[in-house]
């Protein structure tokens, strides 16, 4: 029981630090995002796919909806934003821009939700048992 309380901190925590760091990209003005994107050498259209995966991604990861499909595709995300904008500031940051280990361990919990087995606690696991029925 243990185990299946903390995959379901785990998930919900990092879903809703999704959720939150994408709906600040809206926010924000995602042509904001775009131009730091092209900025920092990246296509200014990506800007507006890593805000849509950022809200889903983060609201089917608190319901436990793909719960291992999203979580690849956070952990993507997350590689993506340490080689192209957080590893030049070194770990802990530079003082002119933020490090990488927030990413680093939100990139932990992502790989942790893809290799653990589905959580009793979500939609993926009430959705499996209906189709076992």
């Amino acid at each position: 029981m243990k185990q299946e309380v903390g995959k379901v901190i785990l998930r919900v925590v990092l879903g809703l630090t999704f959720l939150l760091h994408g709906l600040v990209k809206f926010q924000g003005g995602l042509s904001n995002t775009a131009a730091w994107f092209d900025m920092i050498g990246l296509p200014g259209f990506l800007a507006y796919i890593v805000a849509v995966v950022e809200v889903i991604g983060g609201i089917a990861l608190i319901l436990g909806l793909g719960t291992k499909i999203v979580s690849v595709l956070m952990a993507i995300l997350l590689v993506g934003a340490i080689f192209t904008a957080k590893l030049q500031g070194g770990f802990l940051g530079d003082g002119a821009g933020a490090g990488y280990e927030l990413d680093l361990a939100l990139f932990a919990m992502a790989v942790y939700l893809i290799l653990a087995d589905t959580s009793k606690f979500s939609l993926d696991a009430k959705f499996s048992s209906a189709e076992s029925n």
